[in-house]
């Protein structure tokens, strides 16, 4: 397959979220029905570009496995096309989640980070489902549960949150900034 694109971006070595902090600055450059190649190393930029693609309403074609680079290839929208970059309203702080944590609140915590970044340390009791996996698993979820969805940074939780409000979660808060600031009790190794 060969695939042309108007634009390469170089985005290998980097973790979330710079591959979409960068692929944000660099397709404002392109004109509307153009490509970009988006070069990636971190295994979770398929997911989040493919949802960041998703809340913007720029169209995801696909990704391709060179080797240890992925590359993913985007369609930039027309401004008729667009919607504004939306962001979930409902957000809660790391003190705020630590103090239903510590004090025992029944929550639901969900984890959209990669396996093993869940895997180097999580919240006690979090569920861990990848961003990417999330509309395949949304049924190991309970609708009428407060879900608390966190990640890293608070970009792809950012993006889940949204997902489970479309597909009717009642209580969904997004955690920022994420396991990156965490200073709670954590399990893993």
């Amino acid at each position: 397959m060969s695939i042309t694109a108007n634009e390469v971006l170089d985005a290998k070595g980097l973790a979330c979220p710079m591959p979409i902090v960068k692929t944000k600055k660099a397709i404002t450059n392109l004109e509307a029905g153009q490509v970009m190649e988006v070069q990636a190393t971190d295994k979770g930029s398929t997911a989040d570009i493919k949802a960041w693609a998703e809340s913007t309403g720029h169209q995801y074609l696909g990704t391709v496995e060179d080797g240890d680079v992925l590359k993913h290839y985007l369609r930039k929208a027309s401004e008729a096309e667009t919607k504004g970059e939306t962001k979930h309203e409902d957000v809660v702080d790391l003190d705020e989640l630590r103090n239903k944590v510590e004090g025992e609140e029944s929550i639901s915590i969900l984890d959209v980070r990669e396996p093993a970044e869940y895997a180097f340390g999580h919240i006690p009791g979090a569920v861990n489902i990848p961003l990417g996996e999330l509309e395949k698993r949304f049924e190991e979820l309970s609708k009428d549960q407060d879900i608390h969805v966190i990640c890293r940074t608070g970009s792809r939780s950012d993006l889940a949150a949204q997902k489970l409000m479309e597909k009717g979660f009642k209580s969904v808060k997004n955690v920022v900034p994420g396991m990156k600031n965490w200073e709670g009790p954590t399990e893993g190794n």
